[in-house]
């Protein structure tokens, strides 16, 4: 593996530094071949601390410091081993069993960037208190208000009372805590600079934090307003629109085209109502499961929006910051490039992403630069591209890199902005086309039945 030398010596990347796959080949299943290999050496390389039995899980009922009952579960080497962690912070256990195989958690836990954020200022707060780690880890458990989060930090101050490092500790729960936060302490253990590199980390995950929440607000809008217009449609199709049908029958009204037309569209969604729901159901299932399994499914749609006016913009610029962001703090921090690429590869969800980092580790085997791969690649930005060339050509790919994320990030946020500012206009029109074609095919009838009573 090779350092990026913090002596500013960042391009010049020798073969016998990275260690990849000599069967990685450039056939048509290059990509599947260079992931298979990829995951291969980093579970070869990983250092995990090596408990002398398996770890338990218990479920635990007590009485906390504050006199309230309270349970939760807890995994470890045995019940005294609980009992012993959990009457040193002068709790009162009642009870601690075995869970069952059916007794399992609900749920997928992943700590929030948010979250993150805040637990990882206040550890560096503390740490820089001159309060020992351990007790650090004890008082974020006691704070917490949510049970997911209360045994994650339970369970790392079990293992660091055990003698384990907060990395591997952390490592333990792989599925609670990034990857890049792992390897980011484990760094930061071997420098002797824990604190600073929390703060680093924060910092980051706070600024991870306020990208999605933009996303978020900049999606919640029109979803809101299409729910709220196909309310509206439907309605008007199951009520509205047959209670002027039996009006028009009744006093024997010519029907126009459209008005005959929304009458049928109305009779057809009163009458299949459910199979509709279930057709449409269907659909929205079958789309999430071939998205989440079938890659090239997902790539397919992933390169699709990613063409579309403004959203595709929207989505290249969040992937290059984040991109860009998170390598520039590995870089900083003297990460292994080969464990900095399979970071990269985790954090993000794209696979046209997913193959560029890919063909970094290919061609950094070959000796060539990290930014060959991004050479004319229409989902990095040419600008980017440069960038990386000139941070590789002086030795400061880490300060460069980092300038590309924060010039991304600023595009993305104006452009997300402009988004947000533009969709309430059109999605006004579209709910008011909506409502005035069904009230024109309404309206018109009626003049045909007045013109009868005139």
């Amino acid at each position: 593996m090779a350092f990026f030398d913090k002596s500013n010596d960042a391009t010049k990347t020798s073969k016998n530094d990275v260690k990849i796959d000599k069967k990685l080949t450039a056939n048509d299943t290059k990509t599947a071949t260079l992931e298979n290999n990829f995951k291969n050496i980093s579970t070869n390389k990983r250092k995990r601390s090596k408990l002398k039995r398996p770890l338990h899980q218990y479920r635990y009922t007590l009485i906390n410091d504050y006199g309230k009952k309270e349970s939760g579960t807890f995994d470890a080497e045995s019940e005294e081993d609980i009992r012993n962690y959990f009457a040193a912070q002068k709790y009162q256990v009642l009870q601690v069993k075995r869970r069952s195989s059916l007794d399992s958690d609900v749920g997928f836990l992943k700590i929030r960037p948010g979250d993150l954020s805040f637990a990882l200022t206040q550890l560096s707060t503390y740490i820089k208190s001159g309060i020992p780690l351990a007790e650090a880890v004890r008082i974020l458990a006691k704070q917490t208000k949510k049970t997911s989060l209360k045994k994650s930090y339970n369970e790392l101050v079990y293992q660091l009372l055990k003698g384990e490092s907060l990395s591997d500790a952390m490592d333990m729960q792989e599925k609670v805590f990034p990857k890049m936060l792992i390897n980011m302490v484990r760094t930061a253990e071997m420098t002797g600079d824990l604190p600073t590199v929390l703060d680093d980390m924060a910092d980051y995950y706070a600024s991870m934090d306020q990208t999605r929440k933009q996303m978020r607000s900049a999606m919640t809008y029109p979803i809101v307003v299409l729910i709220l217009a196909f309310g509206v449609l439907v309605f008007m199709l199951t009520y509205l629109v047959p209670q002027f049908s039996a009006l028009f029958e009744e006093n024997g009204a010519e029907m126009p085209f459209l008005t005959q037309m929304i009458l049928n569209i109305s009779d057809f969604v009163r009458a299949q109502w459910f199979i509709l729901l279930l057709i449409v159901a269907a659909i929205v299932g079958i789309f999430v499961y071939c998205y989440k399994t079938i890659q090239g499914f997902r790539k397919s749609v992933q390169v699709f929006l990613m063409h579309v006016p403004v959203i595709g913009n929207i989505i290249i610029y969040n992937e290059v910051a984040n991109f860009t962001k998170t390598f520039s703090s590995l870089l900083n921090h003297g990460v292994f490039i080969t464990d900095s690429m399979e970071i990269l590869s985790q954090l993000t969800d794209n696979e046209v992403y997913k193959e560029l980092i890919y063909n970094t580790l290919e061609n950094l085997g070959r000796g060539e630069s990290i930014s060959s791969a991004y050479k004319g690649h229409w989902a990095f930005p040419v600008i980017a591209y440069e960038m990386i060339v000139t941070g590789e050509s002086t030795g400061q790919l880490g300060i460069m890199m980092e300038k590309v994320a924060n010039h991304f990030q600023m595009l993305h946020k104006n452009l997300v902005d402009q988004m947000k500012s533009l969709i309430e206009p059109i999605l006004i029109c579209f709910l008011a086309l909506i409502v005035g074609v069904i009230l024109v095919s309404i309206i018109q009838p009626m003049f045909s039945i007045y013109s009868q009573v005139k």
